[in-house]
């Protein structure tokens, strides 16, 4: 049996104890990436992992990309990055392996994906949820995590601007 758990906001979805319109965050600095057009050509597959070591658990984790731009969504483990997965425009993508623990959420979107440098070549923005996601397992359940990356109304998360530097790339 799972547990499933829905975090929503301004671009995520869990139970967070606010419940207003949490606005898009903004980088406190920009980054302007050039980028070759083939390599901009090669845009990643909705729900395609771009980094991951995490695996094995029985954790998942449902992202939705309400927006109009691409979005890359990682999860770090205290100070390691642990996972990344690439979620097309008005797509939704999944993760179902993810160990247990509790995850720092960090989002980049934007357009122009750059494999090669892990970036996106136009107008990226990078935030942070406030909350984490903790993921735990008995012998009966595992936890669900549903993230929405677009604003909800009455949504119950929060984010932050990062600096593109402090990113988890």
């Amino acid at each position: 049996m799972t547990k499933p758990r829905t975090l929503a906001g301004a671009m995520l979805a869990a139970v967070l104890l606010t419940s207003s319109v949490a606005a898009p965050a903004t980088a406190t600095s920009q980054e302007t990436v050039a980028v070759s057009s083939a390599e901009a050509a090669a845009r990643p597959g909705n729900g395609k992992i771009l980094y991951d070591r995490i695996s094995g658990g029985p954790g998942r984790l449902k992202i939705k990309n309400g927006n109009s731009r691409d979005a890359v969504v990682t999860l770090v483990r205290g100070r390691s990055k642990a996972i990344s997965i690439y979620v097309r425009a008005r797509s939704t993508a999944s993760v179902r392996d993810v160990r247990d623990g509790t995850y720092t959420i960090f989002f980049t979107s934007g357009y122009r994906f750059s494999t090669s440098r892990g970036r996106f070549a136009g107008a990226p923005s990078y935030q942070r949820f406030t909350q984490k996601l903790r993921f735990s397992t008995t012998a009966t359940s595992s936890t669900v995590w549903t993230l929405t990356i677009n604003p909800v109304r009455n949504g119950n998360a929060r984010t932050t601007g990062v600096n593109p530097r402090d990113f988890p790339a």
